[in-house]
């Protein structure tokens, strides 16, 4: 059956998660962040996603702005840098994550190839508008979907359902892409046909699914869907 549908995952696959804490780590007013910044990242990461796994297996939804929140304070204090105007500026620059350099590209291809093209994401809806417009997705992008419709966030069945009720199309249709092995994974277990993207060269998780492909960026995406 033809991929008719690409949905990619927001956080990690289209935009870069370690940007924020990499673009305060260059500015004059935080110099305390220039060694840690990595460090503050990566928990900052991982607290997010902890939190919003725990969340849903406890029926304790909030919006994924909060859990952001949340997360952040978690990694300053972890790594002694508790500051009002660091966590500020931090926050300001999450809502203008880069996006990979690859990807404009990448999506423009897929919609001349006449793929319709979404984000499947955790994120609030007023976050994920504002990453799509700072990185100037809103031409190459159908849809902008987000788990705030079904209050559970991923993995759960209920978020992958959005994607038929929005474009009406068979999980055997669709190419779902993320830089989460276990997103990957629980999409693969769902029905989609799924890449993980694994930047940093990753095990692969030992979980209900396996992707069907794997890749070191988002670039080669195209030319996956044209060998089908």
């Amino acid at each position: 059956m033809p991929i008719t549908t690409a949905i990619f995952d927001a956080y990690g696959t289209l935009f870069d998660v370690n940007a924020a804490a990499r673009a305060a780590s260059e500015e004059p007013d935080f110099p305390q962040l220039k060694s840690k910044w990595q460090s503050l990242a990566a928990n900052w990461r991982t607290k997010q996603l902890q939190y919003t796994w725990l969340r849903a297996v406890a029926d304790q939804h909030i919006d994924f702005w909060t859990v952001t929140q949340h997360a952040l304070d978690w990694a300053l204090d972890a790594a002694e840098l508790a500051s009002p105007e660091l966590r500020d500026r931090l926050l300001a620059l999450y809502w203008e994550l880069d996006a990979y350099a690859e990807v404009p590209e990448m999506l423009s291809t897929l919609k001349s190839m006449g793929l319709k093209t979404g984000i499947l994401s955790n994120g609030s809806p007023d976050m994920l508008d504002g990453a799509v417009a700072s990185a100037g997705l809103d031409d190459v992008l159908d849809e902008v979907l987000s788990v705030e419709t079904v209050h559970i966030f991923k993995p759960a069945t209920p978020v992958y359902d959005l994607v038929a009720k929005r474009f009406n199309t068979s999980p055997e249709q669709v190419l779902f892409v993320s830089s989460n092995g276990w997103d990957a994974a629980a999409a693969a277990h769902y029905g989609f046909e799924t890449v993980w993207v694994n930047r940093t060269g990753d095990p692969i998780d030992r979980l209900y699914g396996t992707p069907s492909h794997m890749l070191p960026d988002l670039s080669e995406i195209p030319e996956l869907i044209r060998q089908r």
